[in-house]
């Protein structure tokens, strides 16, 4: 098992290592630059070259069953949930099967408004709750995978 963090913006860095660290799990911050992480043998810091979704295509390439990945990013969740790897976005919210055909069409949509200046393309601030339901729905899917389920 391996924690992929698409590190570019991501709020939820250090939880992301506490659970890692918590379970002797390795964890993969990929971004397109280099930013201060905390250290530690577990921790694996990868920077791409820069270029639209290139931190994605390094993720997707390489989550497979039994990952976990860390992203806001749509697309990317989408393609990593075809490897059946599970993929959780920074508040919480659990990519599924299920729910990902629904994500990309409100990503579509909320593009077109903005595009035709019908949304200004607010995005809520991120809260202590958001990171409260991201640490849980991390360690939940880390015991699901433990569990085989």
């Amino acid at each position: 098992m391996i924690i992929y963090v698409d590190a570019d913006a991501c709020p939820v860095k250090d939880e992301a290592v506490r659970v890692a660290e918590r379970h002797g799990i390795e964890v993969h911050f990929v971004s397109n630059s280099w930013m201060r992480l905390p250290e530690g043998p577990l921790i694996k810091r990868t920077v791409v070259a820069d270029g639209p979704d290139a931190a994605d295509d390094w993720i997707a390439e390489r989550a497979t069953k039994g990952d976990i990945v860390v992203t806001a990013d749509i697309p990317l969740a989408s393609r990593c949930l075809k490897t059946n790897a599970r993929v959780i976005g920074n508040t919480g919210k659990p990519f599924t099967e299920a729910n990902i055909g629904q994500a990309l069409a409100m990503r579509d949509f909320s593009r077109h408004l903005r595009e035709t200046g019908e949304s200004k393309g607010y995005n809520a601030s991120f809260t202590r709750q958001d990171r409260s339901r991201f640490l849980q729905a991390l360690e939940e899917a880390v015991q699901a995978i433990k569990r085989g389920s």
